[in-house]
């Protein structure tokens, strides 16, 4: 980081910060006074946009480089992130997605996308949250996806990874009940990104596929956060809907906590 003085709000962490959605909760947390400390493995990009948040909103910006779909890149950014204590906010929305067939995709590609979305969310979440704990303070903002709601056939691997974040994220809520550590699963639908060229399927191809600016996905969810909401799905027009969702959600755990099977299927 510049020698400019520090935020009083202290440190917004953001992953996959180079381009998408990352990009902009960047620009937004600046706009609110937290200083950076942005995560990608593009490190070119990560220091151009560093360079253009401080001179656009004067807060400090340090880049940290790493692969995190490689434990290596994982283990040196837990480690930065770990005991230190300007850090107040963690923003974990690096990711990947891919549409190939299940039966057809590489096992390096699928391994890659599941230590990417669900390892290095969870070991960074870890390695921040005894701080966060320790000082009964922090935000912890995990990016998910609507297709965490259900089964969706182009990205069944995506969304099982993204089910696990919702999952993680809400088992996490419950277990800091007590503290006053923030928490909030952010599930957006399709973005104008780069995910579609990683994905290999560019966004030309989507035809009418309704896509949300990023600056208009990121600026929902955080308003979800000031309002105090959990789940935000900024797509998603009728709020009882997933209130519904995280009420029927838990009701079905509940009815499953007996020691019996159920009468229909006539086990003596």
């Amino acid at each position: 980081m510049s020698e400019m003085k520090r935020s009083a709000l202290g440190v917004a962490v953001v992953t996959g910060a180079s381009s998408g959605l990352g990009k902009v909760y960047a620009d937004r947390l600046a706009q609110r006074g937290y200083d950076l400390l942005l995560v990608a493995r593009r490190g070119d990009r990560l220091k151009a946009i560093g360079a253009e948040i401080e001179a656009k909103h004067g807060v400090n910006v340090e880049s940290f480089v790493a692969d995190l779909s490689d434990a290596a890149g994982i283990e040196a950014t837990a480690k930065r992130l770990a005991g230190d204590a300007s850090i107040t906010l963690l923003v974990n929305n690096a990711g990947t997605s891919n549409i190939e067939p299940v039966a057809e995709v590489s096992a390096t590609t699928l391994t890659k996308m599941i230590t990417l979305n669900v390892t290095s969310l969870t070991l960074l979440t870890q390695a921040v949250l005894p701080g966060f704990l320790a000082r009964n303070a922090g935000t912890i903002i995990n990016i998910g996806s609507v297709v965490s709601f259900a089964g969706y056939a182009m990205v069944p691997v995506y969304g099982g990874t993204k089910a696990y974040v919702m999952n993680f994220t809400q088992a996490l809520k419950q277990q800091i009940a007590e503290s006053a550590v923030r928490l909030q699963y952010v599930a957006p639908s399709g973005t104008v990104s780069e995910i579609w060229d990683v994905m290999g399927l560019p966004k030309e191809a989507l035809g009418d596929m309704p896509l949300m600016d990023t600056d208009e996905c990121v600026d929902a969810a955080l308003a979800g956060l000031d309002a105090g909401e959990f789940i935000t799905a900024p797509s998603v027009h009728h709020a009882e809907l997933v209130k519904a969702f995280e009420e029927t959600s838990m009701k079905l755990l509940m009815a499953s906590q007996v020691s019996t099977s159920a009468q229909r299927y006539r086990v003596k």
